[in-house]
């Protein structure tokens, strides 16, 4: 649990909803149950995915894997998320802690590192629907029909993220409870099969350990906790939500990974090198049947379409909320008058993911992972600098450590993400480098734009460096009428 603050200490930072959507009738806010849904997607969407860890180095180091690795990286994630997102909420999230902890360049650059990444990730869930797709009706494997499908399917949904973001958390919870289902069903079926001592098993003899696949694996399956930060602004009482939501989320992640890999790896011996990605479908054949095969099939798309929902929220209401507190035009806030979502933050991350889904993207793909670390190093560093400068600033909920375990809390995850960018190519470096580069020209860009007036923006905050007293701690969003 966290700590409470003092009531007299200083109020959090607020945003001021512009004047042209107090005049527009405001949907339904994000409740508790959509919102650990729209989480479970933004990190994981189900167990597809965690099986090449069982291929890189056994059993047992998988399963240690998904028992330890929330400790070392999901859990301070979520705690660092849960504190800042309720001391600073509104829509930008990581955006706005890296922007008051080290300035509006610093929250620009953060900006450009994680929508990048994000987009490029959400373009893999089109591509990967259409990958299973194909294995019922082959004609989507190349040509005109594959692309065609790509492009019908991201654009379907796109307009059903268009819809509401109330829409898109209720549709996660019934996508989580048809994917996970098949897989419930596994786990039972398999428990006469099971036996233990293969748990204890460190893989193959003449198998060598393949720590990127491994490490690259943990990684990729439990990361993106802090992407809902950038919804707080549209989450009903977000203080009290966001805590719990992240709590119940990080319990359900784990769960819903470490069942079916205790219920396949006990129940199936097959080659170690046939677990890879899918491998869970081809182990329900074995353990019930084709029938459960194709139902865990099917969940994988519609896992995949939670993915790329939740995904999709995140990336357009970063861009809504950057442009909320100045970092993009004001033209970059606006909302439908129907739906009330950011439907030009919702175009701009569809057309990039259109854009990157057609492309050859392995390299891409680890570009983002390279970006993402860089952002998650600033957020670690934008959490450590906002509880020593502002020590007394409203945390709703506070993480329950003083400042030096919180470094240390902070340390063991960045690590990690050093050794990740570490092992990255040549290549990855060199498109990463390109990115970063394009993200400080952007900035720059903006800033003639500001001086020049050719666009008009909110007010900016103030330099973005906590003051010592409480004016300067707030954010007002001005409207410029």
């Amino acid at each position: 649990m966290g700590e409470k603050e003092n009531p007299s200490a200083e109020s959090a930072p607020t945003t001021t909803v512009p004047a042209v959507s107090r005049t527009t009738k405001k949907p339904k806010k994000l409740t508790l149950i959509p919102l650990i849904f729209l989480i479970y997607f933004e990190v994981a969407g189900g167990p597809y995915g965690e099986e090449p860890a069982v291929q890189a180095a056994g059993p047992l180091l998988a399963l240690l894997g998904f028992l330890v690795f929330p400790f070392i990286w999901s859990v301070p994630e979520a705690l660092i998320t849960a504190e800042l997102t309720t001391a600073y909420p509104g829509n930008g999230g990581f955006v706005l802690w890296a922007s008051r902890a080290f300035g509006p360049f610093w929250g620009s650059l953060m900006g450009t590192w994680k929508f990048l990444s994000g987009v490029i990730n959400i373009a893999a869930f089109p591509v990967l629907c259409i990958d299973y797709v194909q294995k019922i009706f082959p004609v989507f494997h190349s040509g005109w029909p594959r692309h065609v499908a790509v492009l019908s399917s991201t654009l379907t949904l796109s307009f059903l993220n268009y819809t509401g973001l109330t829409i898109v958390g209720y549709v996660a919870v019934l996508l989580a409870v048809i994917s996970l289902t098949p897989f419930i069903v596994m786990s039972l079926i398999a428990i006469p099969k099971i036996k233990p001592h293969r748990w204890i098993s460190l893989g193959q003899k003449g198998v060598k350990k393949d720590w990127n696949l491994f490490f690259n694996t943990l990684f990729w399956n439990l990361n993106f906790w802090d992407n809902v930060s950038t919804l707080a602004g549209e989450v009903d009482e977000p203080q009290k939500t966001f805590p719990l939501a992240l709590f119940v989320a990080v319990i359900f992640t784990c769960v819903s990974y470490l069942i079916p890999l205790f219920a396949v790896t006990g129940a199936v011996l097959v080659d170690q090198t046939q677990w890879e990605n899918g491998f869970h479908a081809q182990a329900a054949e074995i353990i019930a049947g084709k029938w459960l095969k194709i139902w865990i099939d099917f969940g994988a798309v519609l896992s995949a379409i939670g993915l790329f929902e939740a995904q999709l929220s995140s990336s357009a209401y970063q861009i809504l909320g950057m442009a909320e507190i100045g970092i993009l035009p004001k033209l970059f806030g606006v909302r439908s008058k129907w739906f009330h979502t950011p439907w030009l933050g919702i175009l701009v991350s569809t057309i990039i993911t259109i854009g990157v889904s057609y492309m050859d993207f392995t390299d891409i793909i680890s570009s983002a992972n390279f970006l993402y670390s860089l952002g998650m190093l600033l957020e670690f560093a934008s959490f450590l600098w906002l509880r020593w400068k502002s020590p007394s600033i409203k945390r709703p909920y506070r993480v329950p450590l003083k400042l030096p375990l919180l470094v240390v809390m902070c340390l063991v995850p960045s690590g990690f993400l050093v050794l990740i960018m570490v092992i990255a190519t040549k290549t990855v470096y060199l498109v990463s480098g390109v990115m970063s580069v394009a993200g400080i020209g952007f900035f720059l860009f903006i800033k003639l734009c500001k001086r020049k007036k050719w666009v008009g923006f909110e007010q900016e905050e103030d330099d973005g460096f906590e003051r010592d007293n409480v004016s300067s701690l707030c954010i007002s969003v001005v409207v410029l009428d």
